[in-house]
């Protein structure tokens, strides 16, 4: 798919600018985003922004750059010269050219990866991707890298770590929410490292503190087997966390240095504990002894709101079959009429007053 030309900007007192951007969701049926004034939602077709695809590539360098700043992995951000003094993530890209000799003259095929796993040769890198199911890898003008940056978007929503995006705020809720960010870079922010099943290579420096990789590739033991004294080595391989199946010695593997060095997965297991999605660029926050995507480990620590989409800080909120809002968002999905207090429908996780459910 081709990349969308329009920008995404927000701010608490700014609306978000992409108007007319087509949806990719409703393929023509939408008239194109009519951003709303709170809700990260089109007015004309209700679908949500990552939907559109309102943001472009460096808006997304900027934003996983922001996050991973002022953390243990700003090794992967730069400054970006002439720019607003803010940082950018160095996104690892992989072209790879192919010939192909099936005709008189020799030609040329490259493919570009959109992302490709850090610190590894091309060859294990191509490695690794064989392990993702082919319709994921983001090779950039396909399907994959649509959904990759989709992902970006919703596991990486860009109010859950900028306040100045967050229109859900009250006054003095600023410095809640900036705790909050500081809390969750220091204690759960963490960025998947390939490597080989028990075998990490070299120790490296991150966060002013040295990781070091513990184990060998394959643990090795001696027993007696028969009765004629020979010696048999025995191969205990590794198994990945999730899917708990054998981590083959010469197929890459995926380490998330908060979990442990013993811990590892297969590229394609290391996904998010709760939504069960890749977790985008090997980004992940560390709880309770599993992995999750941004969305919901912050979720899982404070309630958000199904209105606004954005976390909630003030303990008076309205909470419904499990979903939560900010007061000033409990309302009417349609004509936005506040329903503290009144009757209405909640329709697949949507508010409606009993006018508008009839008119459905």
């Amino acid at each position: 798919k081709a990349e969308c030309p329009a920008v995404l900007q927000m701010s608490g007192s700014q609306p978000q600018v992409g108007r007319g951007v087509p949806c990719l969701r409703c393929r023509g049926l939408c008239t194109g985003f009519e951003p709303h004034s709170w809700r990260k939602i089109c007015k004309s077709c209700k679908c949500s922004q990552e939907e559109h695809g309102l943001s472009s590539e460096l808006d997304d360098d900027r934003k996983i750059g922001r996050l991973l700043s002022d953390s243990g992995y700003s090794s992967l951000t730069a400054r970006l010269k002439g720019g607003d003094g803010g940082r950018i993530y160095k996104r690892n890209r992989m072209i790879v050219t192919n010939p192909n000799i099936s005709g008189k003259d020799p030609t040329f095929d490259t493919i570009t990866y959109e992302w490709a796993p850090p610190g590894l040769a091309q060859k294990l890198a191509l490695q690794y991707m064989e392990l993702i199911p082919k319709e994921l890898q983001p090779v950039a003008g396909t399907d994959g890298a649509w959904q990759r940056r989709r992902r970006l978007t919703r596991q990486l929503p860009l109010h859950d770590q900028d306040p100045a995006q967050c229109r859900g705020l009250a006054e003095g809720e600023h410095g809640l929410m900036e705790e909050f960010v500081r809390r969750y870079k220091a204690e759960a922010l963490g960025v998947g490292e390939p490597g080989f099943p028990g075998k990490m290579g070299d120790a490296h420096q991150r966060g002013g503190t040295m990781a070091r990789a513990v184990g060998q590739s394959l643990k090795t033991q001696l027993r007696r087997g028969g009765g004629n004294g020979e010696t048999r080595v025995v191969l205990e391989r590794s198994r990945c966390d999730t899917c708990k199946q054998p981590l083959p010695g010469d197929c890459p593997v995926v380490y998330a240095e908060r979990a442990g060095y013993s811990r590892q997965w297969h590229p394609a297991c290391f996904v998010c504990c709760r939504c069960a999605e890749p977790l985008v660029d090997l980004i992940y926050f560390w709880k309770s002894g599993a992995a999750w995507c941004g969305r919901h480990y912050c979720e899982s620590l404070r309630p958000r709101c199904a209105g606004c989409d954005e976390i909630i800080f003030s303990e008076d909120y309205q909470q419904v079959e499990g979903l939560a809002w900010h007061t000033k968002h409990f309302a009417c999905l349609e004509c936005e009429t506040l329903l503290t207090g009144k009757p209405f429908v909640l329709a697949k996780g949507s508010l409606l007053c009993t006018t508008c459910s009839q008119s459905r």
